[in-house]
């Protein structure tokens, strides 16, 4: 039936309540415009309610609602009121875990220790979203062919994403919460219809194959480079390193305002944000972190693209999605289209998270549905389901990329590793300032572990550990490396040891690490791990180049005995007069480069002692002495002396 201007006169003279959600610019002259509406009967009643209004083909207008003033109460079907529910369970299970996300993190902050022989721990686990990634499981079972500590527990994401489909990115991934959320604030040019077009399936959804098929090709030549952008590693690396940090200072700021601000009636504040200072919620000493610029930077870009593309990280780039979709291929959950209810509304499009084309008439795209159920609940006439074993009549389980982007796509990442490796050779010539934490494998296989997720980062107590550039080459960017000038690694910490989810860093105890005597026993078990030695700069040490006293660094030296000794050495003065000095030295033997003399250094700028990772105890060849002790329980590459 077609309607002119009767049906404009009833939507202007607001004989029917529905209401459009954009008026469109050429809608308030009616008489310049040539409307053609297709209207249908109200159930029970004889109004006319118009679906789609256009003033040119390929044109829709929708209708937030779906029934008009005569019919009173809307009844829902029962269908619907389940989707709706439904709707809000995932909700509340997307806040759920997000919060559970965050509270992890914090849970994950060791600020300080209560005596300097407490000796810290964890229970809780706060590596639990990167080990249920299976990606991140995946990835290193391909570099290392074997499956460390509880990575296992990806097995669970992985089953559920076999029967159900994507659940993990529309229900539980806190990345995908938080791209969620972003994009329910869009820019004015992406609404109406723009929004309905950019919804609809497009060819960028592909690249996140092409993504995935790189990282896993890196992975078959021993690199994992998937942390770089796995959605787990990346939000907790930029979570730990750039925004925790920054909340954390900005908090510490407004606390030391407020003690000398005059709030009046709100002097209760300052209450209320020192305790939140005293380490409630965040630590109780400000943070920093190098080399965070360019992590903030890509954090931020994933962000703001979600203001004109729903989730456009989701769909497009996320190498973890990829794998969940080819997974999803085969789920028994999926969409079951009916088009004789359909009306054309789109409004299951509009809401669409994944852009898999929920609306009759286009294929759906199983493997990009991240099941947030947006469109069922949208639905007005239930004209789509998910059902168990649905038709496929109206869908596309295929991935639709080529062979020769597959074959260049894996290409590219075993062709990247040796190219990145050819830059820099860890193995011969390591750099001196590339000091890693305590029980970090040799250098290779440690490359070949960590995710740069950050995690041993954000649990030092001393604020030690910070992410590389290219001490460690481009194939070791943010993994982590001791800066002493910021912090030392602390004698009876093995915290980073405890958080690691991959096992780059080898879980190890206080009596294997043995760098002083635990309670109740006069010696460490077996010889100390170390992760370096101490040097000095003789032309900036005080007693050396200048002739003052200087004793700070034996002081702060933790070992026993002491790595850092004095020469009792008789100087003679500007004034021709003698004098006894203490000139320091380091005992090689002893030194196991914790880097609490260079962070007590009292010389500004460059320290008059320093760290090198000489002397580590993983690399035999990075050694200055000839070690005959039993080595330390942990894996070295005293196991294997060849340089792969």
């Amino acid at each position: 039936m077609v309607l002119r201007a009767e049906a404009w006169r009833m939507w202007t003279s607001g004989a029917c309540s529905w209401l459009p959600m954009t008026r469109l610019p050429w809608m308030h002259a009616a008489e310049n415009c040539s409307l053609t509406l297709a209207a249908r009967r109200c159930p029970g009643s004889g109004c006319l309610k118009v679906s789609d209004l256009a003033a040119r083909p390929g044109v829709t207008f929708h209708t937030k609602k779906s029934t008009c003033e005569h019919m009173g109460k809307q009844v829902l079907p029962p269908k619907l009121k389940l989707y709706r529910r439904l709707r809000w369970l995932r909700r509340a299970s997307q806040g759920f875990f997000f919060v559970l996300f965050i509270a992890l993190l914090l849970r994950t902050n060791i600020d300080t220790l209560d005596s300097p022989d407490a000796i810290p721990h964890i229970s809780a686990p706060v590596d639990l979203f990167l080990e249920l990634d299976p990606l991140i499981a995946i990835s290193t079972v391909l570099t290392t062919q074997s499956l460390y500590r509880d990575l296992f527990l990806a097995v669970i994401i992985i089953v559920g994403t076999l029967f159900l489909g994507r659940f993990f990115c529309g229900w539980m991934c806190p990345m995908g919460t938080l791209n969620h959320v972003i994009a329910t604030w869009k820019s004015r040019r992406m609404r109406g219809i723009k929004r309905l077009e950019q919804n609809e399936w497009k060819p960028y959804q592909r690249w996140k194959y092409a993504v995935l098929l790189i990282f896993l090709g890196a992975a078959l030549f021993g690199s994992t480079q998937i942390g770089l952008l796995d959605p787990i590693a990346l939000l907790t690396r930029s979570m730990t390193l750039v925004l925790l940090p920054g909340y954390n200072t900005l908090t510490h700021d407004v606390y030391a305002w407020s003690l000398h601000a005059d709030l009046g009636p709100f002097s209760f504040l300052t209450t209320v944000v020192g305790w939140l200072v005293h380490g409630v919620l965040i630590r109780a000493k400000t943070v920093v972190f190098d080399q965070t610029f360019l992590i903030l930077l890509i954090f931020f870009g994933i962000l703001v693209a979600n203001r004109f593309i729903t989730r456009f990280w989701c769909r497009g780039l996320c190498p973890l999605g990829a794998l969940l979709g080819i997974m999803s291929k085969t789920s028994i959950l999926g969409l079951e289209k009916h088009e004789s209810l359909c009306t054309g509304c789109n409004h299951c499009s509009l809401h669409c998270q994944g852009g898999d084309n929920p609306q009759v008439g286009l294929p759906w795209h199983q493997t990009e549905c991240h099941l947030c159920l947006n469109c069922v609940a949208s639905c007005p006439e239930a004209g789509i389901d998910f059902k168990l074993f649905p038709s496929r009549e109206h869908s596309t389980p295929s991935i639709s990329l080529s062979r020769r982007a597959v074959i260049g796509s894996a290409g590219a990442g075993l062709l990247a590793i040796p190219v990145l490796r050819s830059s820099t050779n860890p193995d011969r010539i390591p750099d001196p300032t590339l000091v890693r934490p305590p029980g970090s494998l040799p250098e290779r296989e440690f490359l070949s572990r960590c995710v740069r997720c950050g995690e041993c980062m954000n649990v030092c107590p001393n604020n030690a550990l910070h992410p590389t550039l290219l001490q460690a080459g481009p194939e070791g960017i943010w993994s982590p490396m001791l800066m002493p000038r910021i912090g030392y690694c602390e004698p009876t910490c093995v915290l980073c040891s405890e958080v690691c989810p991959t096992g780059a860093i080898d879980e190890i105890t206080e009596a294997e690490k043995a760098w002083v005597p635990l309670a109740g026993r006069e010696e460490t078990e077996g010889p100390p791990i170390s992760i370096g030695t101490a040097f000095y700069d003789l032309g900036r040490c005080l007693p050396w180049a200048m002739g003052k006293e200087c004793i700070v660094c034996e002081e702060w030296c933790p070992t026993t005995p002491k790595a850092i000794y004095f020469e009792e050495a008789e100087v003679q003065t500007r004034d021709g007069e003698y004098t006894y000095l203490k000139r320091p030295h380091v005992d090689p033997a002893v030194c196991v480069g914790c880097g609490a003399c260079t962070y007590a250094c009292p010389v500004k700028g460059a320290p008059a002692i320093y760290i090198t990772a000489v002397g580590e105890t993983r690399n035999r060849r990075n050694r200055i002495l000839l070690d005959e002790r039993k080595p330390p329980a942990y894996r070295t590459d005293h196991e294997s002396d060849v340089a792969l």
